[in-house]
Protein backbone atom coordinates (compact mmCIF):
# COMPACT_ATOMS: atom_id res chain seq x y z
CA UNK A 1 0.00 0.00 0.00
CA UNK A 2 1.36 3.33 -0.99
CA UNK A 3 1.76 5.64 1.94
CA UNK A 4 2.52 8.53 -0.26
CA UNK A 5 4.93 9.68 -2.85
CA UNK A 6 7.99 10.67 -0.67
CA UNK A 7 7.68 6.72 0.83
CA UNK A 8 7.77 5.61 -2.56
CA UNK A 9 10.21 7.28 -3.92
CA UNK A 10 13.79 6.71 -1.79
CA UNK A 11 15.79 9.29 -5.33
CA UNK A 12 13.27 11.84 -4.08
CA UNK A 13 14.08 11.17 -0.63
CA UNK A 14 17.36 11.54 -0.84
CA UNK A 15 16.89 14.38 -3.21
CA UNK A 16 15.67 16.22 -0.83
CA UNK A 17 17.87 15.38 2.00
CA UNK A 18 20.93 16.27 -0.13
CA UNK A 19 19.29 19.94 -1.19
CA UNK A 20 18.12 20.99 2.43
CA UNK A 21 21.62 19.82 3.62
CA UNK A 22 23.36 21.71 1.32
CA UNK A 23 21.51 24.79 2.14
CA UNK A 24 22.33 25.09 5.77
CA UNK A 25 25.25 27.75 6.84
CA UNK A 26 28.40 26.98 6.60
CA UNK A 27 28.22 23.57 4.70
CA UNK A 28 29.43 24.50 1.38
CA UNK A 29 33.08 25.02 0.94
CA UNK A 30 35.31 27.75 -0.49
CA UNK A 31 38.08 25.62 -2.33
CA UNK A 32 40.31 28.74 -2.31
CA UNK A 33 39.98 29.42 1.15
CA UNK A 34 40.29 25.86 2.19
CA UNK A 35 43.23 24.71 0.26
CA UNK A 36 45.47 27.39 0.86
CA UNK A 37 44.53 26.84 4.95
CA UNK A 38 45.01 23.40 4.39
CA UNK A 39 48.04 23.32 2.64
CA UNK A 40 50.01 26.41 3.91
CA UNK A 41 52.12 24.52 5.65
CA UNK A 42 53.01 22.13 3.58
CA UNK A 43 53.88 23.29 0.73
CA UNK A 44 56.20 26.23 -1.33
CA UNK A 45 54.16 29.53 -2.12
CA UNK A 46 54.89 28.82 -5.62
CA UNK A 47 52.97 25.25 -5.55
CA UNK A 48 50.04 26.73 -3.63
CA UNK A 49 49.72 28.98 -5.64
CA UNK A 50 49.82 27.06 -8.64
CA UNK A 51 47.46 24.43 -6.58
CA UNK A 52 44.88 27.60 -6.15
CA UNK A 53 44.67 28.15 -9.67
CA UNK A 54 45.31 25.02 -11.41
CA UNK A 55 45.39 21.97 -8.81
CA UNK A 56 47.16 20.27 -6.56
CA UNK A 57 48.17 17.45 -8.98
CA UNK A 58 49.28 20.92 -11.13
CA UNK A 59 51.19 21.65 -8.23
CA UNK A 60 53.08 18.61 -7.86
CA UNK A 61 52.16 18.05 -4.44
CA UNK A 62 53.18 14.13 -3.63
CA UNK A 63 50.33 12.14 -2.63
CA UNK A 64 51.58 11.37 0.89
CA UNK A 65 51.20 15.11 1.66
CA UNK A 66 47.92 15.00 0.46
CA UNK A 67 46.65 12.07 2.21
CA UNK A 68 48.33 13.93 5.94
CA UNK A 69 46.09 16.98 4.98
CA UNK A 70 43.17 14.81 4.38
CA UNK A 71 43.13 12.78 7.32
CA UNK A 72 43.15 16.03 9.59
CA UNK A 73 40.39 16.90 7.72
CA UNK A 74 38.75 13.41 8.21
CA UNK A 75 39.52 13.77 11.94
CA UNK A 76 37.84 16.91 12.24
CA UNK A 77 34.41 16.08 10.55
CA UNK A 78 34.26 13.46 12.51
CA UNK A 79 34.77 14.92 15.63
CA UNK A 80 31.96 17.58 15.27
CA UNK A 81 29.54 15.14 13.56
CA UNK A 82 29.98 12.30 16.69
CA UNK A 83 29.66 15.34 19.24
CA UNK A 84 26.39 16.75 17.24
CA UNK A 85 24.96 13.47 17.47
CA UNK A 86 25.51 13.01 20.73
CA UNK A 87 23.91 16.48 21.07
CA UNK A 88 21.05 15.48 19.74
CA UNK A 89 20.72 12.05 21.48
CA UNK A 90 20.67 13.63 24.98
CA UNK A 91 16.70 14.68 24.89
CA UNK A 92 15.74 11.17 24.66
CA UNK A 93 12.14 9.62 23.31
CA UNK A 94 10.10 12.47 23.78
CA UNK A 95 12.62 14.52 21.67
CA UNK A 96 12.36 11.81 18.75
CA UNK A 97 10.32 13.51 15.96
CA UNK A 98 12.51 17.14 16.60
CA UNK A 99 16.01 15.34 16.87
CA UNK A 100 16.19 12.57 14.51
CA UNK A 101 15.55 14.39 11.25
CA UNK A 102 18.11 17.04 12.51
CA UNK A 103 20.46 14.52 13.14
CA UNK A 104 20.31 13.25 9.75
CA UNK A 105 20.21 16.73 8.20
CA UNK A 106 23.63 17.64 10.06
CA UNK A 107 25.07 14.56 9.10
CA UNK A 108 24.54 14.65 5.82
CA UNK A 109 26.03 18.22 5.91
CA UNK A 110 29.01 16.76 7.51
CA UNK A 111 29.27 14.45 4.35
CA UNK A 112 29.11 17.04 1.59
CA UNK A 113 31.48 19.01 3.50
CA UNK A 114 34.17 16.10 3.57
CA UNK A 115 33.37 15.22 0.23
CA UNK A 116 34.23 18.65 -0.86
CA UNK A 117 37.17 19.22 1.11
CA UNK A 118 37.99 15.58 -0.39
CA UNK A 119 37.64 16.49 -3.79
CA UNK A 120 39.66 19.72 -3.86
CA UNK A 121 42.79 18.03 -2.32
CA UNK A 122 42.72 15.11 -5.09
CA UNK A 123 42.17 18.18 -7.88
CA UNK A 124 38.39 18.19 -8.61
CA UNK A 125 37.42 21.53 -10.18
CA UNK A 126 34.80 23.74 -7.65
CA UNK A 127 31.59 22.29 -6.91
CA UNK A 128 30.12 25.01 -6.58
CA UNK A 129 28.72 28.29 -8.16
CA UNK A 130 30.74 31.51 -7.29
CA UNK A 131 27.28 32.79 -6.00
CA UNK A 132 27.02 29.63 -4.10
CA UNK A 133 23.09 29.74 -5.09
CA UNK A 134 21.17 26.06 -5.09
CA UNK A 135 22.69 22.76 -5.89
CA UNK A 136 22.56 22.76 -10.15
CA UNK A 137 22.28 19.20 -11.47
CA UNK A 138 26.00 18.46 -12.70
CA UNK A 139 27.02 19.47 -9.00
CA UNK A 140 24.10 17.09 -7.12
CA UNK A 141 25.39 14.21 -9.26
CA UNK A 142 28.57 14.32 -8.31
CA UNK A 143 27.91 14.40 -4.95
CA UNK A 144 25.55 11.33 -5.22
CA UNK A 145 28.19 9.42 -6.43
CA UNK A 146 30.02 10.94 -4.08
CA UNK A 147 28.44 9.38 -1.31
CA UNK A 148 27.63 6.38 -3.39
CA UNK A 149 31.37 5.54 -2.84
CA UNK A 150 31.22 6.58 0.78
CA UNK A 151 28.48 3.57 0.73
CA UNK A 152 30.86 1.40 -1.09
CA UNK A 153 28.80 0.83 -4.15
CA UNK A 154 30.77 -0.44 -7.12
CA UNK A 155 28.94 1.59 -9.82
CA UNK A 156 29.44 4.76 -7.88
CA UNK A 157 33.10 4.22 -8.12
CA UNK A 158 33.07 3.51 -12.01
CA UNK A 159 30.75 6.54 -12.55
CA UNK A 160 33.37 8.73 -10.27
CA UNK A 161 36.26 7.35 -12.11
CA UNK A 162 34.87 7.89 -15.39
CA UNK A 163 33.76 12.02 -14.90
CA UNK A 164 37.23 12.09 -13.36
CA UNK A 165 38.61 11.02 -16.50
CA UNK A 166 36.75 13.80 -18.54
CA UNK A 167 37.99 16.37 -16.52
CA UNK A 168 41.29 15.20 -17.15
CA UNK A 169 41.12 14.73 -20.64
CA UNK A 170 39.40 18.35 -20.98
CA UNK A 171 42.05 19.97 -18.21
CA UNK A 172 38.61 21.14 -17.59
CA UNK A 173 37.48 24.13 -14.80
CA UNK A 174 34.20 22.98 -14.24
CA UNK A 175 32.35 19.79 -14.02
CA UNK A 176 30.91 17.68 -17.29
CA UNK A 177 27.38 19.08 -17.59
CA UNK A 178 26.29 16.66 -20.07
CA UNK A 179 27.48 13.66 -18.86
CA UNK A 180 26.42 13.93 -15.47
CA UNK A 181 22.96 15.63 -16.55
CA UNK A 182 21.76 13.46 -19.54
CA UNK A 183 24.96 11.47 -20.34
CA UNK A 184 26.41 7.92 -19.81
CA UNK A 185 27.32 9.27 -16.01
CA UNK A 186 23.35 9.95 -15.70
CA UNK A 187 21.76 6.43 -15.47
CA UNK A 188 23.94 5.57 -12.13
CA UNK A 189 23.39 8.47 -10.58
CA UNK A 190 19.66 7.71 -10.39
CA UNK A 191 20.69 4.52 -9.15
CA UNK A 192 22.76 5.41 -6.75
CA UNK A 193 20.62 8.19 -5.38
CA UNK A 194 17.75 5.02 -4.85
CA UNK A 195 20.07 3.26 -2.94
CA UNK A 196 21.02 5.88 -0.81
CA UNK A 197 17.14 6.79 -0.23
CA UNK A 198 16.45 3.40 0.98
CA UNK A 199 20.24 3.07 3.10
CA UNK A 200 19.43 6.51 4.77
CA UNK A 201 15.60 5.32 5.96
CA UNK A 202 17.06 2.20 7.72
CA UNK A 203 20.03 4.71 9.45
CA UNK A 204 17.30 7.08 10.42
CA UNK A 205 15.31 3.86 12.04
CA UNK A 206 18.68 3.13 13.62
CA UNK A 207 19.24 6.02 14.62
CA UNK A 208 15.65 6.62 16.07
CA UNK A 209 16.14 3.65 18.49
CA UNK A 210 19.53 4.70 19.90
CA UNK A 211 17.94 8.15 21.22
CA UNK A 212 15.35 6.21 22.86
CA UNK A 213 16.83 6.49 26.25
CA UNK A 214 18.02 9.95 27.38
CA UNK A 215 21.93 10.09 27.91
CA UNK A 216 22.67 6.48 26.92
CA UNK A 217 21.13 7.36 23.25
CA UNK A 218 23.50 10.32 22.99
CA UNK A 219 26.92 7.74 23.52
CA UNK A 220 25.25 5.45 21.09
CA UNK A 221 24.43 7.94 19.06
CA UNK A 222 27.78 9.46 19.26
CA UNK A 223 29.63 6.30 18.89
CA UNK A 224 27.03 5.02 16.05
CA UNK A 225 28.22 7.97 13.73
CA UNK A 226 31.74 8.03 14.56
CA UNK A 227 32.04 4.39 13.61
CA UNK A 228 29.96 5.25 10.20
CA UNK A 229 31.01 8.78 9.43
CA UNK A 230 35.04 7.60 9.67
CA UNK A 231 35.33 4.80 7.44
CA UNK A 232 33.21 6.16 4.65
CA UNK A 233 35.24 9.36 4.34
CA UNK A 234 38.29 7.37 4.76
CA UNK A 235 36.75 5.40 1.54
CA UNK A 236 35.88 8.40 -0.35
CA UNK A 237 39.72 9.49 0.50
CA UNK A 238 41.11 6.39 -0.85
CA UNK A 239 39.33 5.92 -3.92
CA UNK A 240 39.64 9.70 -4.52
CA UNK A 241 43.47 9.43 -4.28
CA UNK A 242 44.13 6.77 -7.07
CA UNK A 243 42.39 8.40 -9.43
CA UNK A 244 44.32 9.60 -12.47
CA UNK A 245 43.14 13.35 -12.01
CA UNK A 246 45.17 13.33 -8.33
CA UNK A 247 48.48 12.06 -9.63
CA UNK A 248 51.28 14.55 -9.27
CA UNK A 249 52.69 16.24 -12.27
CA UNK A 250 56.30 16.31 -13.23
CA UNK A 251 57.68 13.97 -10.27
CA UNK A 252 56.89 10.89 -8.98
CA UNK A 253 53.79 9.83 -7.70
CA UNK A 254 53.88 9.37 -3.70
CA UNK A 255 51.11 6.72 -2.21
CA UNK A 256 51.75 6.43 1.01
CA UNK A 257 54.29 6.84 3.92
CA UNK A 258 56.34 4.31 2.52
CA UNK A 259 57.19 4.32 -1.14
CA UNK A 260 56.95 0.66 -2.79
CA UNK A 261 56.28 -0.50 -6.01
CA UNK A 262 58.13 -0.69 -9.34
CA UNK A 263 59.14 1.67 -12.25
CA UNK A 264 57.61 2.10 -15.23
CA UNK A 265 58.94 3.49 -18.28
CA UNK A 266 56.78 6.12 -20.20
CA UNK A 267 55.72 4.35 -23.78
CA UNK A 268 56.39 7.78 -25.16
CA UNK A 269 60.09 7.44 -24.12
CA UNK A 270 60.55 4.37 -25.91
CA UNK A 271 60.88 4.77 -29.77
CA UNK A 272 64.60 5.62 -30.21
CA UNK A 273 65.50 3.02 -27.31
CA UNK A 274 63.46 -0.24 -29.67
CA UNK A 275 65.85 0.76 -31.83
CA UNK A 276 69.31 1.05 -30.61
CA UNK A 277 71.92 -1.90 -29.84
CA UNK A 278 71.16 -4.71 -26.45
CA UNK A 279 66.97 -4.21 -27.37
CA UNK A 280 65.35 -7.62 -28.12
CA UNK A 281 62.34 -7.29 -29.86
CA UNK A 282 60.71 -10.10 -28.86
CA UNK A 283 60.40 -9.01 -25.55
CA UNK A 284 59.74 -5.48 -25.95
CA UNK A 285 62.28 -4.87 -23.45
CA UNK A 286 65.83 -3.59 -23.01
CA UNK A 287 67.78 -7.01 -22.12
CA UNK A 288 69.33 -6.73 -18.21
CA UNK A 289 72.99 -5.30 -19.40
CA UNK A 290 71.66 -1.89 -21.07
CA UNK A 291 68.95 -0.90 -17.96
CA UNK A 292 69.35 1.89 -16.13
CA UNK A 293 68.60 3.48 -13.71
CA UNK A 294 65.82 5.65 -14.02
CA UNK A 295 65.88 9.38 -13.00
CA UNK A 296 62.61 11.00 -11.32
CA UNK A 297 60.89 13.66 -13.99
CA UNK A 298 58.13 13.72 -16.23
CA UNK A 299 58.87 10.43 -18.09
CA UNK A 300 58.74 8.13 -15.12
CA UNK A 301 56.86 7.16 -11.84
CA UNK A 302 56.57 5.02 -9.01
CA UNK A 303 53.52 3.51 -8.17
CA UNK A 304 52.12 1.53 -4.84
CA UNK A 305 52.08 -2.13 -5.91
CA UNK A 306 48.26 -3.52 -4.61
Amino acid sequence: MVTGHMSENPESRFSAVLVGAAKLPGVQIDREAYLRTALARHCSEDQLRRALEESPAAAGIPLDVLRKVADASIRYETAKVSALSAAAGIPGVLALPATVPADLAQYVAHMLRIAQKLAYLYSWPDLFSADHDDLDDATKGVLTLFFGVMFGTQSANAAVGKVAGMISEQVAKKLPQQALTKGVVYPVVKKVAQYLGVEMTKQTFAKSVSKAIPLVGAAVSGGLTYATFRPMSKRLRTHLAGLELAQPVGGQVFTGQVITGEVIQDQNRNQDQEQGQGHDPSQGLPVADEVKIPKPGRDWRVLKRR
